[in-house]
């Protein structure tokens, strides 16, 4: 049995609960042997910058944020044998240690849930439109996605769009 009545996708300002969130992807499915989840969350500094990073605003165009993860969930059936996924991404004002990204998936076996969840979350680091923005002690900044990102991104054969 899917899954069908939970949303896929979630673009909220509250924080979530993973334990929730896993108990309702996996509820009544007896297929499920197999659950991989990633959750992020806002760390207090760059990699590469001295400054520390006192809180982060995330801002995303609604609708399209939307609609372009669903379209990265539907490509991550069409490669991996997967029952369910989900895609939690806060926005608005948050503070490091705060949850920032959650990405669950149910399979039979853990290779299609692993592999699964790492194709979203790397589509999800590059090409999904949010913007992220980072104060400091010097000011605020525009985080812009790294070289490493992209290179994640290209081991699934897909060619960052953010350039």
């Amino acid at each position: 049995m899917t899954q069908t009545h939970l949303p896929r996708v979630s673009i909220q300002t509250q924080d979530f609960d993973l334990n929730a969130e896993i108990a309702a992807l996996r509820a009544r499915d007896g297929r499920v042997g197999a659950v991989c989840s990633f959750i992020g969350t806002v760390r207090d500094r760059t990699a590469g910058e001295p400054d520390a990073i006192s809180s982060m605003e995330l801002e995303h165009y609604p609708g399209m944020t939307e609609q372009s993860i669903e379209a990265m969930i539907d490509a991550a059936h069409a490669r991996f044998d997967i029952f369910g996924a989900r895609v939690i991404h806060r926005v608005g004002l948050l503070q490091p240690l705060d949850q920032i990204v959650m990405v669950a998936v149910t399979s039979a076996h853990r290779g299609q849930s692993f592999a699964a969840c790492e194709f979203l979350m790397d589509y999800l680091k590059t090409q999904a439109p949010f913007w992220k923005k980072e104060q400091t002690p010097v000011g605020a900044r525009w985080v812009d996605a790294r070289v490493s990102d992209d290179a994640a991104l290209a081991k699934w054969g897909i060619t960052a769009s953010n350039g």
